[in-house]
């Protein structure tokens, strides 16, 4: 006996049309469980969908693919039809299609922009994908249980699409589009339009881009390499960190390196260092960048976390340096909110960033301390997680805690 169908609808701020989106969908797939993944609506979007029949994912905004995301990992094994809270038309023919991703293509045009995002997305698929899609930002899609193993965690934000597509393309999976006779509130054009299309812009772009998983398994664009941006002497930093994040083994900790042979990580522990010599012309001095890197690194196991660091670090360095502490602001909100991740090439980049202004004002002395300090909550980091450490002490652990989504 095949598994049943569930529905997955993606919804935010919806509560005018969700409650009629939910029942028509329970009437086409009487079968089926209906979940609606609620992105942080501030209405009654969730109440609506409950009361019509369907079971809420109650989530914290974060964007349409982590909230996808998380509700797929509530859904019973099986086929998965996904679909947009304000669709309006039959998407039974899909189900009865056959394939392993069968997307809706809506056989008439309703308003909309000026297709500039479509255009984006289709050249993205093509380009990686190896085909050329009618209908590249569909969210009417089916998708069999092997399709699901391969797409989920599916990109953030609005680039969940044409990650997903992408995805299955190259997979091998047999992809297909289905006309039909569809209709879904259009983007208008306007200035909120458009800076909705530039959002979507952005999202695509990065969803075709170094891709990272967070802690709660959230597929999401690693970003860190734009702290060169801010700070160029550390590029060769980013660069390290950026192998590390796109080739790293399960390898954790210096020793597990080391004993793993030649791993990024073991790149990382011989490369940071030499290039802190170059950089400093001391040895101290490239103790201390390489510690101040790992350092960060190793704190980068939530969100928010290395930013906060290095935000103290500036602090106590006076707002030094300001191009990389300008990139950090930037990307604070983003990283806290689980919307992007600093990745190795950020959290190392920004240690090396601390440890290099560290250089330029400690000497003697007072470099030494620092080295030695570094040092230990290095040793003690091998030891024990950073993280439970932090989490455990109360201080530190509300600091770390303010902000985030539990």
């Amino acid at each position: 006996m095949s598994a049943p169908l569930t529905v997955l609808v993606a919804a935010r701020d919806e509560q005018d049309v969700i409650a009629e989106s939910v029942a028509a969908l329970r009437g086409a797939f009487p079968d089926a469980e209906v979940v609606v993944a609620d992105d942080g609506s501030n209405d009654a979007t969730a109440d609506r969908a409950e009361a019509a029949g369907a079971r809420v994912v109650r989530l914290p905004r974060r964007g349409k693919g982590q909230a996808l995301t998380v509700a797929e990992q509530t859904c019973g094994v099986g086929p998965l039809l996904l679909c947009d809270a304000d669709l309006r038309g039959d998407l039974r023919p899909l189900a009865a299609a056959g394939g392993d991703v069968v997307i809706a293509a809506f056989s008439r045009r309703v308003g909309g922009g000026i297709g500039l995002a479509k255009g984006v997305a289709g050249a993205l698929i093509a380009r990686r994908g190896g085909r050329r899609m009618h209908e590249p930002l569909s969210g009417q899609r089916l998708l069999s249980t092997d399709a699901r193993e391969v797409v989920f965690p599916v990109a953030a934000g609005f680039g969940v699409e044409t990650g997903m597509t992408i995805d299955a393309l190259r997979a091998g999976l047999h992809v297909r589009e289905v006309p039909l006779d569809l209709e879904h509130r259009a983007t208008t054009r306007d200035l909120g339009g458009f800076v909705h299309r530039g959002r979507q812009l952005v999202d695509l772009v990065l969803a075709c881009g170094p891709q990272g998983r967070s802690f709660r398994g959230l597929r999401l664009p690693l970003v860190g390499s734009v702290v060169a941006l801010g700070a160029p002497s550390v590029a060769p930093v980013t660069a390290i960190g950026l192998v590390d994040d796109l080739w790293s083994g399960p390898e954790r900790g210096f020793r597990a390196h080391l004993g793993a042979g030649a791993t990024t990580g073991t790149l990382k522990l011989v490369a940071i260092p030499l290039w802190a010599l170059w950089r400093t012309r001391s040895p101290s001095g490239a103790v201390l960048v390489a510690l101040s890197a790992n350092l960060l690194n190793q704190l980068d196991t939530r969100p928010g976390r290395a930013i906060k660091a290095f935000l103290l670090g500036s602090l106590a360095l006076r707002g030094r340096p300001r191009g990389a502490l300008a990139v950090a602001v930037l990307l604070a909100p983003y990283d806290h909110r689980e919307m992007t991740m600093l990745g190795d090439a950020g959290s190392n980049a920004l240690g090396a960033v601390l440890g290099l202004e560290s250089v330029r004002r400690l000497t003697g002395l007072r470099r030494m301390s620092a080295i030695v300090a570094l040092a230990t909550v290095t040793l003690v980091g091998e030891r024990r997680s950073l993280g439970s450490l932090i989490e455990s002490t109360p201080v530190l652990g509300v600091l770390d805690a303010l902000g985030r989504e539990p």
